[in-house]
């Protein structure tokens, strides 16, 4: 059985089912032709027609293999179509051309008269292009770009489907892990503490829970959102996990170099799982440095973030296989679904500490209307005990 399957596996991989199925395509195409499947199979196996059939397996295989590989992702996918059209054209054109000097070769090599084997005169070359070689290139390349353009549908269709059901899934646990009762009865309790203490910044803490509330529950629907919007509700839950670490000791350094973010737009909750993680996982040492550094800055379209927090040397090594309220593994598949071949993470666990470094190349909005967000660049953030 693991032969078999290692066999199989051999045949899928290197696309060796490829061979049959321009075999078993000509072969209906010549039963069509002549009207009679055992004559066709018959002139295939043990005839001079053989030579002549090589011709249009090969270079039909050679010309849909070539617009497939080359011309589709190099023109047509990036919306050159007047360059596709035409190297299309010249494509099946080179592909008709030259399947024509098989009937030739199929004649000299048996030794039978050209008149005799096909009805027509060798010169008529122009005969088997427009009525035989043309017709078949055109209907090979026809069928080639709709089982590509098929499987392409299907993949992004399904791509799409999980996409939407990871961003549902993420959100909803991610919704979980903020709204629960620790976390509005802490963060409530905070605020009513800071009513007797500091008025002010009681109210700017109630205003900045206002706003985690309304983005969480109404702003973040959307499949991706303004950069500068989620920043701002990234430097909001920062704010208020400072203040819910007022019983600990944390130094929290953030440097930002992020500005200019009008035009770009992210998926929402990309970055939180990270920044939430290195709350969650921080060190409580009663004596000792307990610190978040989070380092986020924008090159281009290329946003990178790089945040650290220190951690008991004692903790388990597993940990780090655990790390993140939704899972490493969902955080990375979020990530490949959203992002594919624009992102880069690499999470490691050293001694002492956490490290994380993302990096994703963002698009651009549609229309970017909104006013960009400018941060000063090394400003340092720290909550006392």
């Amino acid at each position: 059985m693991s032969t078999l399957s290692s066999n199989k596996n051999w045949f899928f991989r290197y696309k060796i089912y490829h061979l049959p199925f321009w075999f078993v395509y000509h072969y209906m195409w010549w039963t069509l032709s002549i009207g009679n499947a055992w004559a066709a199979a018959n002139n295939i196996v043990s005839s001079p027609y053989a030579i002549k059939y090589c011709f249009y397996v090969i270079f039909q295989a050679i010309g849909v293999y070539f617009n497939l590989y080359f011309l589709i992702p190099r023109f047509l996918e990036k919306g050159r179509y007047e360059v596709y059209l035409s190297l299309l054209f010249l494509t099946v054109l080179c592909t008709a051309i030259l399947i024509v000097p098989g009937y030739y070769v199929s004649a000299w090599l048996s030794d039978q008269p050209f008149q005799q084997m096909y009805g027509r005169d060798p010169g008529d070359y122009m005969y088997f292009f427009q009525i035989n070689t043309l017709p078949s290139s055109v209907a090979s390349t026809t069928l080639g770009m709709s089982i590509k353009l098929t499987k392409n549908w299907m993949r992004s269709r399904r791509r799409e489907q999980e996409l939407e059901k990871e961003k549902l899934e993420t959100e909803l646990k991610f919704l979980r892990s903020q709204f629960n009762p620790h976390f509005l009865f802490n963060t409530i309790n905070s605020i009513f503490v800071l009513i007797h203490k500091n008025p002010v910044m009681a109210s700017e803490s109630l205003a900045k829970f206002s706003d985690i509330l309304r983005y969480q529950l109404y702003e973040c629907n959307e499949h991706c959102i303004p950069l500068g919007q989620e920043l701002n509700y990234l430097e909001n839950f920062i704010e208020l996990q400072r203040l819910r670490q007022d019983h600990d000791r944390v130094d929290l350094t953030l440097r930002y170099n992020v500005q200019h973010t009008a035009d770009l737009e992210i998926a929402p909750f990309v970055l939180m799982p990270f920044v939430e993680n290195a709350f969650k996982h921080v060190s409580r040492r009663d004596e000792g440095n307990n610190w978040i550094t989070l380092d986020l800055s924008l090159a281009g379209d290329e946003l990178q973030l790089l945040l650290s927090n220190s951690a008991c040397s004692g903790d388990a090594g597993t940990e780090l296989i655990h790390y993140g309220g939704i899972g490493l593994k969902n955080v990375q598949r979020r990530l490949d679904l959203l992002y594919p071949g624009r992102h880069k993470l690499t999470i490691t666990r050293d001694e002492n500490a956490f490290h994380i470094a993302l990096r994703v190349v963002l698009s651009e909005r549609a229309a970017a209307g909104a006013v960009s967000i400018e941060r000063e660049h090394g400003l340092t953030l720290i909550s006392e005990a």
